[in-house]
């Protein structure tokens, strides 16, 4: 790719191994970075060059920008690409990089930190076209609560500015419950991120969560690449997403798909990006922008056959985007289940060694992981193990599909949530695409009672 000869992967897991494979077919050099911890990880077997960048706490390595920076110099690497998590929408790091005049494979540093912070985002978006849920128009402080409340009408939902993975986050379904939803909000906020300001929008009971993938040039060129439904959570952490969305016709799909990539060509926009929403009775309300490429992101390249990573790279090299709009066709549909190294039932984390491995094949079958028979997952980071991503030529086939392979997937000597999977694409609820952001959680309570 011209303009770009060496990429340090700034990641682990899954996702380095994914921008890894990428870069190797651009003809990229690579290099990983690992903590003492992550020495036999697989991305770090099949990079070009790897550099240990301290131990296993993740302050001490992946978040320590100098370390990477110092990788970077170490290598001659000439740009970053971040994956997700970690230092992905560090506006700090993107300003450093730029500095040092290495490449971040990424939105500039003043779109990160205009996206962001959620009260900014969400004057952003009104600006921008982007329909939002009614809330506040800035910090909602325990003298003005009541007031925004009523404005807004009851039930409300007090969320952290600076938040994410639901800390800060709580629910008032009456003026009763305000003040202490506001208190405990605030302390959350404060103990999880430095920051107590919380802000509030008005509670939806049962709302889908769907996304809009984007991917920008930076230079007033942006695209969409339709939808993902990501409803199936569980403590605000996806857990299945599908493309496209059960309860998404065509003409919707394609309207908020294009509300979204006007946006983008206002913003000049550069690289991936994910427009989040909570979608309910035909209408679509702004949650937050993800400025990075998501965990989810596979299934949009199914139905596209568009590799977001090699986007990203061209993006960030200055060769522009791949396509334009009336180039991308959708095509079928498809799932990712998110297998995690943790118990299925009560969700504790079963770091250990995988004893067997043997991951499912086929037509319309991917398996992104870094795991292996042998290996040890350490205790210090996210479960994530791999994702399962099935594709079909339409969801009947797509979930006949995923039935099968869940039953070939193999991960022995640790407890993973593959057989939640298998409970779930056998529920006639999910069968029928009929779920919302809560009914995982309801379904599990009912299960483990």
């Amino acid at each position: 790719m011209s303009g770009i000869s060496k990429i340090l992967i700034a990641n682990r897991g899954e996702i380095a191994l994914r921008v890894l494979r990428a870069c190797k077919e651009l003809g990229i050099a690579t290099v990983a970075v690992h903590s003492t911890a992550d020495a036999n990880a697989m991305h770090v077997r099949l990079a070009d060059e790897s550099v240990c960048i301290g131990p296993p706490p993740s302050r001490d390595s992946y978040l320590n920008i100098h370390q990477i920076v110092a990788a970077c110099e170490i290598t001659g690497a000439d740009a970053v690409h971040p994956g997700y998590g970690f230092l992905s929408e560090n506006a700090k790091f993107a300003d450093i990089l730029d500095a040092h005049g290495i490449t971040f494979i990424g939105p500039t540093a003043e779109h990160i930190r205009l996206m962001g912070d959620k009260i900014t985002a969400k004057k952003t978006a009104v600006e921008l076209g982007i329909p939002v849920v009614p809330g506040s128009d800035g910090e909602v402080l325990p003298e003005n609560a009541l007031e925004i409340a009523r404005q807004i009408g009851f039930p409300v939902l007090i969320k952290a500015t600076a938040g994410g993975g639901g800390r800060g986050m709580k629910v008032a379904k009456t003026e009763a419950e305000l003040e202490e939803a506001v208190s405990t909000a605030r302390s959350e906020a404060l103990a999880a991120f430095g920051n107590d300001a919380v802000y509030m929008e008005k509670y939806l009971g049962k709302p889908r969560h769907i996304e809009v993938q984007v991917v920008g040039d930076g230079f007033g060129n942006a695209i969409h690449l339709g939808e993902r439904d990501c409803s199936l959570q569980r403590r605000h952490q996806k857990v299945w997403e599908e493309a496209n969305s059960p309860a998404l016709n065509v003409e919707q799909r394609m309207k908020i798909g294009q509300i979204c990539a006007d946006a983008m060509k206002k913003m000049k926009y550069r690289g991936a990006g994910t427009i989040e929403f909570l979608y309910e009775n035909g209408e679509f309300y702004f949650i937050e922008m993800n400025t990075r490429l998501q965990v989810e992101h596979p299934i949009t390249e199914a139905i596209t056959g568009i590799d977001l990573v090699h986007e990203q790279i061209r993006v960030a090299s200055g060769a522009g985007l791949s396509v334009t709009q009336d180039e991308i066709v959708f095509s079928g549909h498809a799932i990712e289940c998110r297998i995690n190294a943790e118990d299925p039932r009560t969700f504790v984390p079963s770091p250990g060694t995988i004893t067997h491995f043997h991951a499912p094949g086929g037509l319309g079958v991917r398996v992104d992981s870094g795991a292996y028979a042998g290996y040890k997952i350490p205790p210090y980071y996210d479960s994530l193990i791999g994702k399962l991503i099935v594709h079909g030529r339409t969801r009947v086939e797509c979930m006949m599909r995923l039935r099968r392979v869940l039953d070939e997937f193999v991960v022995d000597g640790i407890k993973t949530t593959l057989p939640l999977f298998q409970d779930l694409v056998s529920n006639q609820d999910i069968a029928n695409g009929d779920y919302d952001i809560h009914w995982l959680e309801k379904y599990l309570a009912e299960t483990s009672a």
